[in-house]
């Protein structure tokens, strides 16, 4: 009876254990490659060969597949998204406020100046800014993580 007790208590202690735990997609999370969000954005080239886990606040989620999460950013930086595939993760739309961890590669979106400028005038509509598309002259670069592993904390 002892022996069976013993393994009903170490039954819930795991069942509680996992109940607590973070909602992870794919592999395991690297946080040993932490880089900030901040710092990738203000050198991308730096981050593009390698493997790099980024931290943040999901600001936003993909509402019909859960495909993308984005996480918040500073005001006057580009939004940071982590895409995957249609179907490779799902993303939950209850993630939104939550922190998350994603590891994996950086993907560069380079995009014309038409491309641009209406990015640039969905973005300040969202924010309820005015915008003048004429005053965009270079085309950008958006970046988002293409990630192998996601933890979201619950």
């Amino acid at each position: 009876m002892k022996l069976v007790k013993q393994i009903l208590l170490t039954t819930a202690l795991t069942f509680a254990a996992f109940s607590t735990s973070a909602s992870t997609f794919g592999g395991v999370v690297d946080k040993t490659k932490l880089v900030e969000v901040a710092d990738i954005l203000a050198k991308p080239q730096s981050y593009l060969q390698q493997q790099v886990t980024v931290k943040g606040t999901v600001e936003a989620v993909c509402k019909k597949k859960g495909c993308w999460m984005q996480f918040a950013a500073d005001a006057n930086q580009p939004t940071f998204r982590i895409k995957v595939k249609d179907g490779d993760m799902v993303f939950p739309v209850s993630a939104k406020g939550k922190t998350a961890y994603a590891s994996g590669k950086l993907d560069p979106i380079e995009m014309d100046l038409e491309s641009t400028r209406e990015y640039l005038a969905h973005k300040a509509e969202e924010q309820g800014e005015a915008f003048d598309p004429q005053s965009v002259t270079e085309a950008i670069t958006l970046y988002q993580l293409v990630p192998v592993a996601v933890e979201i904390a619950d």
